[in-house]
């Protein structure tokens, strides 16, 4: 039975193991894009709410693409990012961050979090109105080219985009930037017309193009949005397959404040309303004949009404930059941003996901290294679960002890299966011996291995993070790899067979594992002695290709159990010594 018990602890290991397999996300980075833009823009309501509305039924008509040689840029220059803004149309899209890189390598490009609609991946940000059912007031649309009354935007200096359209009214968009990635959106009409004006202040996401999705189950890629305190998140497959008519589908939820927008694995672009404006937040699909647009946003319930000579304001805010917790955090307080930290994907087990990713960060501030905080973690972990840990070891003990009796009756009941079973277990209970209770931390354990596999996977602050040596990033697999001699030849064996990786922390992993199985009690059985001797081979071939992060703390965590084994045994020495040995079963 204690053989019986190590064998459902080591299958709750591979099942895992084997489920992370199977749910990883694929490393692929390709990505589908074709041109698209939009600019239907001044569609007439129905029901109160415009059907051009972003994502309130969508035109079935081609969207046309403003001539890139008609492009006017306002440029911006802030702490954190850097690019253009479109004045053609008063797109925001042109933007990389200055804080992050697309791989670890020198020299490697900055994240592009947004593309104008004429580059391989459109993505961008529209601000506008919609005019009231059968309205006749001329609006902006794609082709309006703004005017600014500043040559650039930066974080101390807004700026404020400006058309008249000719006809008594004047529209201006106001923009500003703070420090980080949030954008201050204000919309002002302006009425010199005599009459009064109703309109529809809109803004919304539009991505251009099908990105190849990476997260798998593990972290949700596409559109997102929380609308009345509900997050909803839906593919880009549910967007297209959803269509009517086919190629074009939209649906809308009507609430107060919120925010929505299309989330990448570490990157979100995001329009904000005013949180206490009533808005109909939607997500909508238009085909285009080609890649397609995907479009999340908002547009105002209530037209906005501008009397004779007044001036009406309209407030948002656009978020466009790495999901960095905290900051989504401060923003959520600052802003009143309703459950904005769910831009990150902690998950149904947030409740646990969380807590322990702010304990890693903050071990993280202290060493100034993830991979040290990771192996803090570890000794956190192991004083936690310190009581269970030796209540396993002392049932190990006294398994040991049993084991000469446990083999007489083996081969006493060897024909007799039922009845071994039955007197095995009148044994333990006559001992008090519970053969089962070895494998609690085991079970106990595996949401904490779980949620830090998710935080290693989802967060940014993990992203590139360096550890020692060779590791440039804990959230990627140990690239090292012995089947090319870990470099020496230049071939890459990956090339036949993506379980031809096997780096180094892999090896170590399971080098670690065998010595751990070596100070446990060996299997009665040399079948199970055989399995037992090719579990540490399986399963540093499945670490292999996991992120380095886990692979460290797993092995560290082997290291930390057999010192915490070996500790408590020689607490339990003089204990064992003093209990008279159990005798071999005797003969009937």
């Amino acid at each position: 039975m204690d053989t019986k018990r190590f064998i459902v602890a080591t299958l709750l290991s591979a099942l895992v193991l084997v489920g992370f397999e199977y749910f990883m996300p694929k490393q692929s980075h390709q990505e589908v894009a074709q041109q698209a833009g939009r600019t239907d823009r001044q569609t007439p309501p129905a029901n109160g709410v415009p059907s051009g509305a972003p994502l309130a039924g969508l035109s079935s008509q081609p969207v046309a693409v403003p001539s890139p040689q008609a492009e006017t840029r306002l440029p911006i220059d802030a702490p954190k990012v850097s690019g253009s803004i479109d004045l053609l149309g008063a797109r925001l899209d042109d933007m990389v961050l200055r804080d992050y890189h697309e791989t670890v390598q020198k020299g490697s490009p900055q994240v592009r979090i947004l593309e104008t609609a004429h580059d391989p991946q459109p993505n961008y940000v529209e601000i506008g109105w919609m005019n009231l059912p059968g309205g006749q007031v001329r609006v902006p649309d794609a082709q309006t080219v703004w005017s600014s009354d500043s040559p650039k935007l930066t974080a101390d200096h807004p700026v404020t985009l400006s058309w008249d359209n000719g006809q008594g009214v004047t529209f201006r968009i106001v923009v500003s930037i703070d420090a980080n990635y949030m954008f201050g959106i204000e919309q002002q009409v302006s009425n010199q017309t005599g009459q009064p004006l109703s309109l529809y202040p809109f803004a919304r996401v539009d991505r251009a193009y099908t990105p190849t999705e990476t997260g798998g189950y593990l972290v949700h890629e596409g559109p997102i949005s929380v609308i009345d305190g509900r997050l909803d998140e839906s593919s880009y497959k549910t967007l297209r397959t959803g269509a009517t008519p086919p190629g074009n589908t939209s649906w809308s939820k009507p609430g107060q404040g919120g925010w929505a927008g299309i989330t990448d694995k570490y990157w979100l672009t995001a329009v904000i309303p005013q949180q206490d404006m009533a808005v109909t937040g939607s997500y909508g699909y238009q085909a285009n004949g080609g890649a397609g647009i995907y479009q999340v946003g908002f547009i105002a319930q209530a037209a906005t009404v501008v009397a004779p000579g007044a001036t009406s304001t309209t407030s948002s805010h656009v978020f466009a930059g790495a999901k960095e917790v905290n900051l989504l955090e401060r923003y959520e307080s600052s802003l009143h941003i309703p459950d904005f930290w769910k831009a990150v994907d902690f998950g149904w087990f947030a409740f646990l996901t969380r807590p322990i990713f702010y304990v890693l960060d903050w071990l993280n501030t202290l060493l100034g290294n993830f991979g040290l905080a990771l192996m803090a973690f570890t000794l956190l972990v192991k004083a936690l679960f310190f009581p269970l840990a030796t209540r396993q070891f002392r049932s190990m003990g006294k398994m040991r002890q049993l084991q000469p009796k446990v083999k007489a009756l083996r081969e006493r009941y060897k024909d007799d299966q039922m009845a071994m079973n039955q007197q095995m277990m009148a044994l333990y209970k006559a001992e008090g011996v519970n053969p089962a209770s070895g494998c609690l931390p085991m079970v106990v354990q595996i949401p904490v291995f779980w949620c830090l596999y998710k935080d290693l996977y989802i967060t940014i602050e993990m992203r590139h993070a360096p550890f020692f040596g060779w590791i440039h990033d804990l959230s990627a697999p140990d690239l090292t790899n012995l089947f090319n001699l870990f470099g020496l030849i230049p071939w890459d064996p990956t090339v036949l067979s993506p379980f031809l990786q096997l780096g180094i922390w892999p090896i170590l992993f399971g080098g670690t594992m065998y010595v751990q199985q070596k100070l446990n009690p060996a299997a009665v059985d040399p079948a199970q002695q055989r399995m037992f001797q090719l579990m540490p081979v399986l399963f540093t071939f499945f670490m292999a290709r996991q992120p380095s992060g886990l692979v460290i703390y797993y092995c560290w965590n082997n290291l930390l159990t057999m010192a915490q084994q070996l500790l408590i045994q020689h607490r339990m020495k003089g204990e064992i010594e003093k209990v008279p040995a159990i005798p071999a079963a005797g003969r009937k």
